[in-house]
């Protein structure tokens, strides 16, 4: 089992700076949606982003993550959204 607050720990530690929101978003530990801001997705196309952030959860993801939702983003692509 894991919790979105060891992900967002997990991916904090793996890309520092960034700013990370994970929500369980069925209250089972098990489905999760994640929200990541950070400039190390400068230059870098969605799916290489995903797979950043499905290497850095490795086993877990298809283990104890069964369903994991992702908004990846730079700082300046977060700021034109708001």
């Amino acid at each position: 089992m894991i919790s979105a607050q060891k992900i967002q720990s997990l991916v904090e530690k793996a890309l520092p700076g960034s700013q990370v929101q994970a929500e369980d978003t069925t209250g089972t530990n098990d489905h999760f949606q994640v929200l990541v801001i950070s400039n190390s997705f400068e230059g870098k196309g969605m799916v290489e982003r995903h797979r950043m952030i499905y290497a850095i959860l490795g086993s877990e993801v298809g283990g104890a993550i069964h369903a994991l939702a992702l908004k990846t983003m730079t700082p300046t692509e977060a700021g034109k959204k708001s």
